[in-house]
């Protein structure tokens, strides 16, 4: 009871401290000129995945590298299962012809990078673990992806074209100094949630007879995807496609790319059993999203985002009985 109560104010915390971290950080972007799709796939994308991020780095240094991997893994295949499923029913989503062409693309790429990199025992008959020199490899591609993403914004060769396409433009809401506070207690509120969410769930595995990894799959990953889910479904509603999609697209390649190699950097770890399943199991709701971008005139109907829940709601259920196997 008591690990489960931790866990729940531990997730409340990394809702409210990302959704504050997006506000001032959405904000001060704003005040910059920045276009919807860029903010959805690197500051609200970044703000979104924090809870990920605090989550990974406290379960690195806590030595719990299967809730590290499942929360990584495991809110991939959410953010697309699920908050793209959810959202999609409610309001069927545009999808911009640069996410299409160019994000999406490279986050299939990410995940296809992370396989070839965790399946080792498949060509060396040793344990699939990540490295520490697979884990910088992660955050160099990582580094390419923000390159090509930023410097397309600054040098402004699309920023005009994107913000006529979308035909949207965020105006700033509140001072700087408003907005900084904002970041600063979203941080705070990351911080700590984090710590009491890893804490929470390894308590709940523990006590209930399931492993780290499975907790980290389902349970951890959905919690630290509740930020995405409210800004794409906030999104969706205001007439903003471009930034509920960028924003989970984005989300997606921080998680692998970034929060995951900067986990495997600080302290490398094996790839837990059935690990390789999960990784085989992103990439198809990745490759499922490429597909459904391109066909409908570049729209996510109601009906793909059915398919996308059930899909969703298969994984878990083959995870709870693997879990209790």
């Amino acid at each position: 009871m008591l690990s489960a109560l931790l866990f729940i104010a531990g997730v409340t915390l990394l809702i409210f401290g990302g959704d504050s971290l997006v506000r001032g950080a959405s904000a001060l972007a704003a005040r910059l000129g920045v276009p919807p799709v860029a903010i959805g796939l690197t500051v609200v994308a970044f703000g979104t995945s924090a809870p990920e991020l605090v989550v990974n780095l406290s379960a690195s240094f806590n030595g719990t590298s299967e809730i590290g991997f499942g929360n990584v893994v495991g809110s991939n295949i959410a953010n697309i299962g699920l908050l793209l499923g959810i959202t999609a029913l409610i309001v069927p989503i545009s999808v911009h012809s640069t996410i299409v062409v160019r994000e999406i693309p490279m986050m299939v790429l990410a995940t296809l990078v992370a396989i070839a990199l965790g399946i080792d025992a498949w060509f060396s008959g040793t344990d699939s673990a990540f490295s520490r020199g697979e884990g910088i490899a992660l955050l160099l591609l990582f580094g390419v992806f923000m390159y090509y993403t930023i410097g397309e914004v600054l040098r402004g060769r699309s920023t005009d074209a994107l913000a006529v396409e979308s035909n949207q433009q965020i105006k700033p809401k509140g001072s700087l100094g408003r907005s900084v506070l904002f970041i600063v207690i979203g941080l705070a509120g990351l911080i700590i949630g984090g710590e009491m969410t890893v804490r929470g769930a390894t308590g709940i595995a523990k006590a209930i007879g399931m492993s780290d990894a499975v907790i980290g799959l389902t349970i951890v990953a959905v919690g630290t995807s509740l930020p995405e889910l409210a800004t794409s479904l906030i999104a969706a509603k205001k007439g903003a496609p471009d930034m509920a999609v960028g924003n989970i697209v984005g989300s997606n390649i921080f998680n692998l790319l970034f929060i995951y190699g900067l986990s495997m950097t600080i302290a490398p770890a094996a790839v837990p059993d059935s690990g390789s399943i999960d990784l085989l199991v992103a990439l198809a709701f990745a490759v499922g999203l490429l597909v459904m971008s391109w066909t409908d005139r570049k729209r996510i109907t109601r009906l793909e985002g059915g398919l996308l829940l059930a899909g969703y709601a298969g994984y878990v259920v083959y995870l709870v009985i693997r879990g209790g196997s």
